[in-house]
Formats: structure tokens, C-alpha cells, sequence
């Protein structure tokens, strides 16, 4: 445990000197700060009972509404900071059903092997061949379209490609000798799955999952755009659907889908730059997979292994 725990402050530092990485550290802690402090910043209470008059449809940007107001004359600011909070809540749900589906899918089989995992690979590659947008879109169809139905329906169908990664590296991390040592001293597959493999798996499981995230936002956002939301809810795919449908762009109320829009963007954005840092930072040799002689010959003993053990330098045998 201690090592593991070193392992994960040497990914922070290693994070910290990756400039995309931070940057997209930094736009989803946004993200989720401006949606768990959106009642409190929020200028309007969005299920206050109001009067509206025709005047307060798709107003422009003005003090009293800064990103201007909706078809039925809300405030477009209160309605983007309340549906962050629904889009995130899919995001991060559907995720993680998504990762603990795939994952322990493909621990089992690149553990077990043999006909167990032939059976559990072949029914992901037959669910990975069917598209995953056009069937959550006929399963939304068939159910109530609530939130907890999208958030099942994204999750259940969003973990083959994580059980492929997965189980490529649990078949990596098989083979290695600490694992045979293990074997050879009476270590049972449970012990071994937890002590030896998971660990070595996670970090690969903790990027797949923000990957995931944003894969998740797109898939609820398009859902929503469809038609096929929680109409109890808002979010920012749910707002595109109305601006869409009810003529924002024939009234020129072009802040009525740009800000959800934007708000999909950045979260999707600062997801993908995170898991590229968090990548390279759980898995330093990455960066180092092109290895040279002479003066700009890459040291492996300067590279901080992630257990927090300091490798050595390769033997003449490896570097040939």
C-alpha cells in the first residue's frame, strides 16, 4: 500500500509538469464546482413561479440577463448552471457502471483464460459491433425516458471497449514473474487478482473512466437533442432540444445554443486533455518507448516507476 501510495504522488508531480493535462484538470473541476455551487450562483430561482410576457421570449444578453433568456423566458445563465449539474450526474454515473462492467469483464477473462475467455471476449465483440448511439436510442424509446433509465442505458451499453483494455492488460500483467513467484509460494487467484494485478490495472482504468465521462455527456446530450430526455430534467443536451425545436435560430437567439453548446465543449474538452495527462503521468514510459544510443540515450534509471521503485539500467541484452 505504501508503495502504491507513492506510486500515485510520483503521477501527481508528473502530472503537475504536463500543461494539457492541468489545463484539463482545471475545466472539469470547473465544470463540477459551477454545478455543485449553482444554487448559490445562480441569479434566478428556476422553479420560481413567474409572469412572462411575450417581450421576455429570447431576449438578448442584457444586465438583468446576462446570457439572455429561453422560448418560455427563462434566464439562459440559471438554466446552464442547473443543467451542468444533470449532464455531470450522467456523466460520471453512466461511467462508472460503464467501468465496472468492462472492468471486471476484463480482469476475468485475461485472468482466466481459456473458454471463459473466449466466451466473455466473443459476446464483447459481438456487443461491440452494434452501434451504441442508434440502440440506447431505440432502448430510451422503449422505456420511460427518466434520467435513471438514460444513465442504465449509457452505462450498460458503454463498457466494451474498456473490457478490451483491460483484459490486454491483465494478460500483460499475467505473464510477469512476480506473478509466477506468487503462484509458486501458494497464492490463490483471489489474492492475486487483488494484490498483484488490480493494482497495476487501475491506473489504466482511471483514465479509461474520464474518457468515459465525456463519451457519456455526448451520448445524454444527443439523447436529450432527440427528444428522448427526462422531461422532468434539464440538462444541456435538453436545452439544445428546445432552442432547437421551438426557433431559436429563426428569432436569431443564437445564445440559446451556444451557451449549452459551450458548456458540452468544455467538459468533453477538459475530460480529453485530463486523460491524456493522467496517461502519461500513471504510465511514464510512455514518454520513453524510443530509447537511442549515445549522448541522447534516455536513462530508465532516472524514470520514477510508478510503485515508487527506481528501476536500474537495461542490460546490454535489452538494448540491443
Amino acid at each position: 500500500m505504501e508503495n502504491m501510495a507513492g506510486g500515485y504522488r510520483g503521477a501527481w508531480k508528473r502530472l503537475r509538469h504536463h500543461p494539457m493535462g492541468m489545463i484539463g484538470l482545471v475545466m472539469l473541476v470547473s465544470a463540477v464546482t459551477v454545478a455543485i455551487l449553482a444554487p448559490w450562483i445562480s441569479p434566478y430561482d428556476p422553479d420560481a413561479v413567474r409572469r412572462v410576457s411575450i417581450m421576455d421570449i429570447y431576449q438578448p444578453p442584457s444586465p438583468e440577463h446576462w446570457l439572455g433568456t429561453d422560448d418560455a423566458g427563462g434566464d439562459v445563465l440559471t438554466n446552464f448552471l442547473y443543467g451542468a449539474r444533470v449532464s455531470l450526474t450522467v456523466g460520471f454515473f453512466a461511467s462508472f457502471i460503464s467501468v465496472a462492467i468492462g472492468g471486471t469483464i476484463g480482469l476475468s477473462a485475461g485472468f482466466l483464460g481459456g473458454r471463459t475467455e473466449t466466451i466473455l471476449m466473443r459476446f464483447t465483440d459481438v456487443m461491440l459491433v452494434i452501434p451504441d448511439l442508434p440502440l440506447a436510442v431505440v432502448l430510451v424509446a422503449l422505456t420511460k425516458p427518466s434520467l435513471t433509465n438514460i444513465i442504465l442505458v449509457i452505462g450498460l451499453l458503454g463498457w466494451t471497449g474498456t473490457a478490451r483494455l483491460v483484459r490486454s492488460q491483465t494478460l500483460s500483467v499475467k505473464q510477469r514473474k512476480f506473478v509466477t513467484r506468487a503462484r509458486a509460494v501458494g497464492a490463490g487467484s483471489g489474492y492475486i487478482i487483488r494484490r498483484h494485478i488490480f493494482p497495476l490495472v487501475l491506473p489504466l482504468m482511471v483514465v479509461n473512466t474520464i474518457l468515459v465521462i465525456s463519451l457519456a455527456i455526448l451520448n445524454e446530450s444527443t439523447l436529450s437533442f432527440l427528444g428522448l430526455g427526462d422531461p422532468a430534467t434539464l440538462s444541456w443536451g435538453q436545452m439544445l432540444n428546445y432552442a432547437f425545436t421551438r426557433g431559436a435560430m429563426s428569432a436569431g437567439a443564437w445564445w440559446a445554443l451556444v451557451v449549452p453548446g459551450f458548456g458540452i465543449v468544455w467538459v468533453v474538452l477538459g475530460c480529453t486533455l485530463l486523460g491524456q495527462g493522467l496517461e502519461q503521468a500513471l504510465n511514464p514510459r510512455l514518454t520513453t518507448h524510443h530509447l537511442s544510443v549515445g549522448r541522447g540515450m534516455i536513462a530508465l534509471r532516472d524514470i520514477e516507476a510508478p510503485g515508487g521503485v527506481t528501476p536500474g539500467p537495461p542490460s546490454p541484452a535489452a538494448a540491443d
